[in-house]
């Protein structure tokens, strides 16, 4: 609603994409652009014209929605899954998103995996077995293990911990970025 609003507030027409995204059928001046930005800036939106940037969000977006918010895991395997979903290459994709995140679309799905453990641990519904299970790990073991890597705990350290810290969704993965490009 509020991208619509700026939008139609600078009498530019478009089309709706997809959710959060919009092709405005003109040519946006560099003042057009500047009161779009500003006037999304408003609602707390960004734009984001920089096609990279763009893609990167629409990877990270596919990576969130396949972990925490499908009842089901894919059907095929994640490279394939991305692939298909944001019709392109997967190399291409890996590449772009390395590049830019300083981490694999992998390391990025295994730390969404492990902050999606935490939370299934945090709510005590289901032991380690029924989540290996559910999020499609080969084992227990192989869960444990990456879970380790990741937190520097095992599982049933981690339940044991009084201050059990999680991050927030959107920012999974980003601490690693934010690391890498102090450096």
């Amino acid at each position: 609603m509020a991208v619509k609003e700026a939008l139609n507030s600078l009498d530019l027409h478009f089309v709706v994409v997809d959710l959060g995204e919009v092709e405005i059928m003109e040519d946006l001046s560099a003042e057009q652009l500047g009161e779009l930005r500003a006037a999304l800036q408003v609602s707390g939106l960004e734009l984001m014209d920089d096609k990279r940037a763009v893609l990167i969000e629409k990877i990270k977006n596919v990576i969130t929605e396949m972990i925490h918010f499908s009842e089901e895991a894919p059907k095929t395997n994640y490279s394939d899954y991305i692939s298909e979903k944001l019709k392109y290459d997967y190399t291409y994709l890996s590449n772009m998103f390395s590049e830019v995140k300083g981490i694999t679309i992998q390391q990025f799905i295994i730390i969404h995996k492990i902050e999606k453990v935490k939370e299934l641990l945090l709510y005590e519904e289901l032991n380690l077995t029924e989540i290996s299970y559910k999020l499609h790990y080969s084992s227990v073991a192989h869960l444990s293990n990456q879970f380790k890597k990741v937190t520097g705990l095992t599982p049933s350290q981690f339940s044991k911990l009084k201050n059990r810290k999680r991050t927030p969704i959107e920012e999974v993965g980003d601490e690693h970025f934010r690391e890498n490009s102090k450096e």
